[in-house]
């Protein structure tokens, strides 16, 4: 398959042949575990204190005429703390058990429990040959919410020596994406919780930016909302494929393409 190759004006400078990556069959399936999987490496363990809710003393002997017992008093043989006493009166409080203020949970999150989901070397990288061949599918792109004109975008060396921002974005609007970078820019306060947990704003994804190298355009168009830079052997699943939905709108070098097919990345 032959794509048109794009300069910053979006005038046509050649074309240029897709690699057998981008030939892959469309696999969600495959998709969806990749991105699960990098996800779970992410996740924070959490869990309860092991001596939480058991640390008071709350040992009473349930015997007959035992000192500091509850035999014979008419009571539950919950464990109890005691907080005072007179004589072999005690006053008591429960603790230690679920039921009772300041005891354990009953079944608390345990803190070593292991969240990480493995993949196999193969299924990893079907799944992002997949999510790539995926990205030039333009009725994928749509159905994700991305505004795009004309696609698939490949775009001359030229475009990785950009050093400024202001030049980035007269590229991408030159590129027709003036509506997707409108897109990108909304930002929605979350309903619920999250508010108060550090991620109050809801963004949304625009486009990738894939390049052949660590180079100029990786800082001048980091700042831009909703776009992600990367280089071609560093992609992965979550980069194509946010929230486990293939069609990501993406802008890829020449450069990039040639160095993918040249060293056969993820085959």
């Amino acid at each position: 398959m032959e794509v048109k190759v794009l300069d910053t004006e979006n005038k046509e400078k050649g074309k240029v042949k897709l690699p057998a990556q981008f030939e892959e069959e469309i696999r969600p399936d495959m998709i969806k575990r990749a991105v699960l999987a990098i996800k779970s490496h992410k996740r924070q363990v959490h869990g309860a204190s092991p001596e939480a809710g058991l640390r008071a003393s709350a040992k009473i002997s349930k015997r007959r005429h035992n000192y500091r017992g509850m035999y014979g008093f008419g009571i539950s043989r919950t464990p109890r703390k005691i907080l005072s006493r007179r004589g072999t009166r005690m006053n008591w409080q429960g603790a230690i058990v679920p039921g009772t203020v300041g005891g354990r949970r009953a079944h608390p999150p345990n803190a070593e429990k292991s969240w990480w989901q493995k993949i196999n070397k193969k299924e990893r990288k079907t799944a992002i040959r997949s999510a790539i061949s995926a990205s030039i599918k333009k009725e994928l792109v749509e159905e994700r919410g991305h505004k795009v004109s004309n696609y698939p975008l490949i775009i001359d060396a030229a475009f990785e020596n950009m050093d400024k921002t202001k030049n980035v974005k007269d590229t991408l609007n030159n590129l027709g994406l003036q509506d997707e970078l409108k897109r990108c820019e909304i930002k929605k306060v979350r309903a619920g919780k999250g508010k108060t947990r550090n991620r109050k704003y809801k963004k949304r994804k625009g486009p990738l930016i894939i390049v052949s190298k660590e180079c100029k355009l990786s800082r001048s168009a980091n700042n831009i909302p909703g776009i992600d830079i990367c280089e071609v052997k560093n992609i992965n699943a979550e980069l194509l494929a946010p929230g486990t939905v293939p069609g990501r709108l993406t802008l890829w070098s020449k450069p990039a393409i040639e160095l993918m097919e040249k060293e056969k990345l993820f085959m």
